[in-house]
C-alpha cells in the first residue's frame, strides 16, 4: 500500500471542507492549503468562530429564525405587524426580504423545502410550529414565500391546506416576479420588492 503524501491531519480537514455545500474536493483543498499558508492566527479564528456559532445560536421560539437571544429582534420588535407572517425555507430568505425595506411583518422560518426525493417530510420543518402560531396568535395574513420551485410550491401547497383549515386566515403567494427555480435568497431588492407587493391569493 502507498503512503499518502499528504498528512492526516490535512487530509480531514479537506474532508470536512468538502462535506460543505456547494464545496467540492478542488475547492477543499484550496481552502485547506491557504489556511496553512496564511497567517498562523487565521486558522485559530476559523475555530473559535464555529464554536461559537454552536454555543450562541438557537431557534427563535416564535419563529424559528436563527438567533442569539430569544426572542429574536425581529419577533421582539414591538413596531412591527403581528397580523401578517411571511414563511420563508432559509434564514438566508429573510435576509433577502428584509434588504427591501418593505416588510414590516413577522417571519417564520421553516428551514427546509419538502422533498420526497431527499427524504424530506412535512415532519421534517417547522410545520407543526407554524401551525400552533397560526392557532395561538392573531393572525390576518400568511404570505407563503417558499422558492418557486418544485419543492418550494409542493411546500406552499401542503401549507396551504393546513392552514385553510384553521380559517379566518388570507393566505397569499408572491408574485411571479421571481424567476421559476430561482432562490429567493438571490433575487434582487427591487424584484422581491416587486413579488411582495403583488402577492396574490392562493
Amino acid at each position: 500500500m502507498l503512503s499518502s503524501p499528504i498528512p492526516k491531519s490535512v487530509q480531514r480537514l479537506i474532508d470536512e471542507f468538502a462535506r460543505l455545500p456547494g464545496i467540492g474536493p478542488k475547492s477543499a483543498s484550496r481552502l485547506t492549503f491557504f489556511l496553512l499558508r496564511g497567517d498562523r492566527q487565521q486558522p485559530r479564528d476559523l475555530a473559535e468562530a464555529l464554536v461559537e456559532l454552536r454555543e450562541r445560536t438557537r431557534f427563535c421560539s416564535n419563529c424559528q429564525n436563527i438567533t442569539e437571544s430569544d426572542p429574536c429582534p425581529v419577533c421582539a420588535d414591538q413596531a412591527r405587524d403581528v397580523s401578517v407572517i411571511c414563511v420563508v425555507e432559509e434564514p438566508l430568505d429573510v435576509l433577502a426580504i428584509e434588504r427591501t425595506g418593505r416588510f414590516k411583518g413577522k417571519y417564520h422560518v421553516l428551514h427546509g423545502a419538502i422533498s420526497p426525493v431527499e427524504g424530506v417530510g412535512p415532519e421534517d420543518l417547522k410545520i407543526k410550529e407554524l401551525v400552533e402560531r397560526a392557532q395561538r396568535e392573531p393572525i390576518r395574513e400568511v404570505i407563503l414565500a417558499t422558492n418557486v420551485s418544485l419543492e418550494g410550491e409542493a411546500t406552499a401547497m401542503y401549507l396551504q391546506k393546513q392552514l385553510l383549515g384553521l380559517g379566518g386566515i388570507r393566505i397569499t403567494r408572491l408574485a411571479r416576479g421571481l424567476p421559476v427555480g430561482g432562490d429567493l435568497e438571490y433575487a434582487d431588492e427591487t424584484t422581491l420588492a416587486r413579488a411582495l407587493e403583488g402577492r396574490g391569493e392562493m
